[in-house]
């Protein structure tokens, strides 16, 4: 899956700001309905998250995440997910799990079929 990449702060800034946040104990996700024609995702994880190691894993652990869960158009949205101190330790199965029930709830996927 390939999408457009959230790295300037003000977009950041503005997605926390206006958009809809949606808190797990794994993932806080901010979801923005945009103007622009592609879905936009930024991944970030701070200093409350641990050290550097801990940081990087748990941006990979997301990004792997979205890479299984996201379709190749979701439509106009920006959406930021931010790690949390249990993220770093997961597997990517189990956020991808979390992923897909947040963004089914949120109306950006359609549900699996059992």
């Amino acid at each position: 899956m390939k999408y457009h990449t959230l790295n300037k702060n003000r977009d950041f800034a503005r997605i926390y700001k206006k958009g809809k946040g949606i808190v797990h104990p794994h993932v806080v996700v901010y979801i923005r309905k945009s103007k622009g024609p592609a879905t936009r995702v930024g991944i970030t994880a701070s200093k409350k998250t641990g050290n550097a190691v801990r940081r990087n894993r748990a941006r990979r652990v997301i990004r792997h995440a979205l890479y299984e869960v996201l379709p190749k158009s979701v439509g106009p949205y920006d959406l930021v997910f931010v790690a949390r101190g249990r993220t770093a330790s997961l597997k990517s199965t189990q956020m991808a799990q979390t992923l897909r029930a947040i963004l089914e709830k949120e109306g950006l996927l359609q549900k699996e079929k059992p």
